[in-house]
């Protein structure tokens, strides 16, 4: 083997099919941000204070992810929208109030705490608050836990009656 640890072979075809996985894997989140160049701000600043705000905003398909994270449709024209308003010189505050006029409280991903919205915010509370309650109600019913002890066996009643005694040893 030329320029080698002599006697070692090098990474075999599956060690290095696992390298590349684990590379991919580690860049996705950088790859997966906005997909095309064409749609990125040529101010870094701007295009920065444009993820800032897409950060905060709901992908409507996804639910669960901001618009920047997203490959949706949708999250990709709210991007375009967001970088056209921030190079248009709104303001970080106008052009969430731009896309929540548009699109209601459910497009932030922090909505603003409202009658309309009060038990969304309460939920996480009421949750943890029912689940203590039933644990606490579960352990002060006698016999809670639904297992009765097994009846000493005869053996058993000697040996404990001796250890009781003092000769158990």
């Amino acid at each position: 083997m030329a320029g080698g640890v002599p006697g070692r072979a090098g990474p075999s075809p599956l060690h290095r099919a696992a390298i590349i996985l684990a590379f991919l894997l580690v860049a996705a989140p950088a790859l997966a941000a906005v997909g095309r160049p064409e749609d990125r701000l040529r101010d870094p600043a701007l295009e920065s204070r444009a993820q800032e705000i897409g950060r905060e905003l709901r992908c409507m398909v996804c639910q669960n992810q901001s618009i920047e994270d997203s490959d949706a449709d949708l999250a990709r024209d709210l991007r375009r929208i967001v970088r056209e308003r921030v190079a248009a010189g709104d303001d970080n505050a106008a052009v969430m109030r731009f896309i929540h006029d548009r699109y209601g409280d459910f497009v932030l991903l922090r909505p603003p705490f409202t009658p309309v919205t009060a038990l969304l915010w309460a939920m996480p509370l009421i949750a943890l608050g029912g689940g203590l309650a039933a644990i606490l109600l579960r352990r002060r019913r006698p016999g809670a836990s639904g297992i009765e002890p097994a009846p000493l066996t005869e053996a058993e009643r000697r040996r404990l009656a001796e250890l009781e005694r003092g000769n158990g040893a």
